[in-house]
C-alpha cells in the first residue's frame, strides 16, 4: 500500500473548505505525531514510556517545593500533557508555540497527565505546514 500522507493532506483541503481553524490545527498535529512515531497523549496510560509530538501552549516558571521547575502544557490534537523540568529556570527555544517531540515516563497528578524532565527535541516552526 502507501504512505498514508497522500489521505491526510486530501482530508485536510477538504475540512479547509469548511472546517473550523482549530480542528484543522489539531488534524495537522496529529498527522505530524503519526509521521514521526509518536503516541496520542489520550492513548497513553499511567507510568507508560511515550514519545509524544506537540505544541506547547503555556510555558511558566513554578517553584515545587523550593526547587525551580519550568512547565508547559503540550498539545498534540487529542489532548495535553504537562511537561515538568524540574531545577530549570528556561530552557533556549523552549516558549509558547514551540513544537516539540518529546520522551519519557508519563504519569497522573491530581488528574493531570504530567511528564517529568522529558527529553525533548525542537522542531522547526514549518515542519509540516
Amino acid at each position: 500500500m502507501g504512505s498514508d500522507k497522500p489521505a491526510g493532506l486530501l482530508r485536510r483541503a477538504f475540512r479547509g473548505l469548511a472546517g473550523d481553524r482549530e480542528q484543522q490545527d489539531a488534524e495537522v498535529l496529529q498527522d505530524f505525531a503519526q509521521d514521526c512515531g509518536a503516541r496520542s497523549i489520550t492513548g497513553c496510560h499511567d507510568r507508560e514510556m511515550v514519545t509524544l509530538f506537540g505544541t506547547l501552549r503555556t510555558i511558566t516558571f513554578s517553584p515545587r517545593g523550593g526547587v525551580p521547575a519550568l512547565e508547559g502544557e503540550l498539545y498534540d490534537g487529542t489532548g495535553s500533557v504537562k511537561l515538568i523540568w524540574l531545577g530549570r529556570r528556561k530552557i533556549a527555544g523552549i516558549h509558547p508555540g514551540s513544537e516539540l517531540i518529546v520522551s519519557g515516563r508519563i504519569g497522573v497528578v491530581d488528574g493531570d497527565r504530567v511528564m517529568f524532565n522529558p527529553r525533548y527535541e525542537l522542531r522547526p516552526q514549518a515542519a509540516h505546514g
